[in-house]
């Protein structure tokens, strides 16, 4: 009988192996991902303790969309599931009142033409723990954008994702201001 355990383990593995391969979806998907980023004026956020006085020592707190991935999967007539992961980072500034802030961002998706078939809004919680810096990865489970047919990649769409600011956060942003430390300070 022993003999024959190592042969009855293939068997029974072969066979749950097979079962397994029949969970997983192995067709091809129909096309490309769609383009993903974030759009300049929004990838980044500043708030001023203070709006009306846009000095180093009034940021409370900074962040910047650093980098925006995408896994998809089609096929067929399927809608096209998407699964978003954002990086962001980050900072406490001098005008900070607390160890953590709360950042608004959204998620839209856009045909390419720029039309916004979608907007959602989300908070992600940047946690200091007592550092100037931090960082943090979102990610969405699934994102799905139905498809009329076969015929629809994933190329005519785009997902925009960007900080949700105030005017005047985004005309900071629009203007191209930035704040360089003196390195001799």
């Amino acid at each position: 009988m022993r003999k024959f355990l190592p042969l009855i383990a293939v068997v029974l593995l072969v066979g749950c192996q097979s079962r397994v391969g029949e969970v997983f979806d192995t067709r091809q998907n129909a096309g490309p991902c769609p383009p993903v980023g974030s759009l300049y004026d929004v990838s980044r956020y500043v708030k001023f303790a203070d709006p009306s006085d846009e000095t180093y020592t009034k940021i409370a707190y900074t962040a910047e969309i650093v980098d925006v991935r995408t896994f998809c999967r089609y096929a067929g007539k399927d809608p096209l599931d998407v699964q978003l992961e954002i990086d962001f980072a980050f900072g406490k500034g001098p005008a900070a009142d607390r160890d953590s802030h709360t950042y608004p961002y959204f998620v839209a998706v856009t045909r390419r033409n720029g039309k916004v078939l979608a907007k959602e809004y989300f908070n992600v919680e940047g946690d200091f723990n007592g550092k100037k810096l931090a960082g943090k990865t979102e990610s969405f489970s699934k994102i799905s954008i139905p498809r009329v047919d076969e015929s629809i990649a994933g190329t005519n769409f785009e997902i925009v994702v960007g900080f949700d600011l105030a005017p005047e956060q985004l005309e900071f942003n629009r203007a191209g201001k930035r704040f360089l430390l003196n390195a001799d300070d």
